[in-house]
């Protein structure tokens, strides 16, 4: 496992960079064209990660249509991953040596599961998980998950030119951004870029009438 090179946060720019699906897509990172919600998870067929994306999966469109790519990290090898994620809507990434995690400073600690915060979404996605594989959905997790229990989560919201909008590092194994709070984050930056572009259109207005007025005083001099 690589090193942590510490936290991100909000301003800091993500390298430019294309992963390769586990179906064999390329995903670039950023995305020239819109904003990427960039998920690390835990393992291959992890519960909580089940149920959490389960909600994402519902509202794919609603992301989609706020100008969201999906992109989520598992620290499970591809051939491990694919068949319990071969159904899903975005792209889905293997990294079992960690790289992007460190890279990313995502980390892992017993936290991730002794936290009391975390106990009464396990027991829900047990059971609802043990529904899910009874009818043929879900797969069961590997006993021995590569990379372990204890990865943290994380979420990262990316613009187009690289630099993270929004960031959240999870306390425990069921701490991430629900899928408003991602609406609500990406409507903020829609905001931004907005009156960002609107303040430049202006500004060149303004400098546009201040040549001609220029020009029309040079004219009368002369």
């Amino acid at each position: 496992m690589s090193t942590s090179r510490g936290r991100l946060e909000p301003g800091s720019t993500v390298e430019t960079r294309s992963l390769t699906s586990v179906l064999g897509e390329r995903v670039a990172v950023p995305d020239p064209e819109r904003l990427v919600h960039l998920q690390f998870r835990r393992f291959a067929g992890c519960p909580v990660c089940n149920l959490h994306l389960r909600s994402v999966v519902r509202r794919h469109g609603e992301i989609e249509a706020a100008g969201v790519r999906e992109v989520v990290v598992f620290h499970s090898p591809a051939e491990e991953l694919a068949p319990h994620t071969a159904d899903l809507p975005f792209a889905v990434v293997a990294d079992p040596a960690k790289r992007l995690y460190a890279e990313f400073g995502v980390e892992r600690s017993p936290r991730a599961l002794l936290s009391p915060r975390v106990w009464g979404p396990i027991a829900w996605a047990v059971l609802s998980g043990a529904w899910q594989v009874a009818r043929g959905r879900e797969r069961l997790p590997s006993r021995s998950p590569h990379g372990g229990r204890l990865g943290l989560p994380a979420d990262f919201l990316v613009a187009p030119d690289g630099r993270v909008l929004a960031v959240r590092y999870g306390e425990h194994a069921y701490d991430q951004w629900p899928v408003d709070e991602l609406l609500d984050l990406a409507a903020r930056s829609a905001a931004r870029t907005d009156a960002q572009t609107a303040a430049r259109t202006a500004a060149r207005t303004d400098a546009r009438a201040a040549d001609r007025v220029a020009a029309r005083a040079a004219d009368g001099e002369r």
